[in-house]
């Protein structure tokens, strides 16, 4: 069985696949096969934890085995580790967990990871692995064109021509990013939860920051989307994935709720494990 892990700004998520080939002989397992498909579609089991950059490999490795634990996995049962990191720091801890309680070596999705798209970044170093996973996930699940919207920290739009070529795309801060700064950088205005308002207009403080973030932002993001179909082709398929992506869809006129994959990013690290691995 593989673990794929994002390390995110804000959380770390973690999705439990079976390998192809394997057999494993847990009922809890069969169970849990017997209503998916056995491919990489879908994780068995996936978590979701908050990213500490303070955090220890111990830290980190015991609640990862505790999780295991929960749901009767044993650590032997683990072949693999895939990550994909945006936290140069979590890296080397996630390499020290790997090690010391799976005694296995992490693969790290990076520039030098073979990817079935061409990738036409000035600079592939400066792209985040999320956003290459989330690009190839799309484009195998998809075909070509196709955009994905990732509702993380920031908001990334990532571009998969026609001709199967990544080309980029778009970053912005996402909601909860701007309630922050906008908290943080003025003297009475309060940090809010990002929410639907009854109204567009805010009756008090509250409620009209909630407005400008809810209504803003997707008024942002069908602008963006909208932008950058033009650019791609009007058939550009339009991905959803992170936290978010629900939300925002209830009003968005690009953001379609059937088209929102929460585990995009998991099931693209484990294509390009498949791919490079094995």
């Amino acid at each position: 069985m593989l673990l794929a892990i994002d390390i995110g700004n804000t959380n770390i998520t973690i999705g439990l696949f079976r390998v192809h080939g394997s057999k494993e002989n847990s009922k809890l397992l069969r169970s849990k096969l017997d209503s998916v498909n056995l491919g990489y579609s879908s994780p068995l089991f996936s978590w979701r934890l908050s990213t500490s950059l303070t955090a220890t490999a111990d830290e980190i490795g015991t609640k990862i085995l505790d999780l295991l634990h929960y749901k009767a996995i044993e650590r032997g049962k683990i072949n693999a580790l895939a990550i994909a990191s945006v936290v140069p720091v979590l890296s080397q801890v996630f390499m020290e967990v790997a090690s010391s309680y799976f005694n296995l070596k992490a693969y790290f999705i990076d520039e030098k990871t073979k990817i079935p798209i061409q990738n036409l970044y000035e600079n592939p170093k400066e792209v985040g692995a999320d956003r290459i996973v989330n690009a190839v996930s799309a484009y195998l699940k998809f075909g070509a064109p196709c955009l994905v919207v990732d509702f993380g920290t920031a908001t990334t739009f990532d571009c998969v021509t026609k001709k199967g070529e990544y080309v980029g795309g778009v970053i912005v801060p996402g909601p909860n990013l701007s309630s922050e700064s906008l908290s943080l950088h003025t003297a009475k205005l309060p940090k809010v939860a990002i929410q639907k308002p009854a109204k567009v207009i805010g009756r008090n403080t509250v409620e009209a920051i909630q407005s400008g973030l809810y209504f803003g932002y997707i008024a942002l993001v069908d602008g963006v989307v909208e932008r950058l179909k033009k650019e791609l082709g009007e058939n550009t398929k339009i991905i959803a994935t992170g936290g978010l992506a629900s939300l925002i869809s209830q009003d968005s006129k690009t953001i379609k709720k059937e088209m929102i994959f929460p585990d995009l990013t998991l099931e693209g690290i484990i294509k390009l494990w498949e791919k490079n691995c094995g």
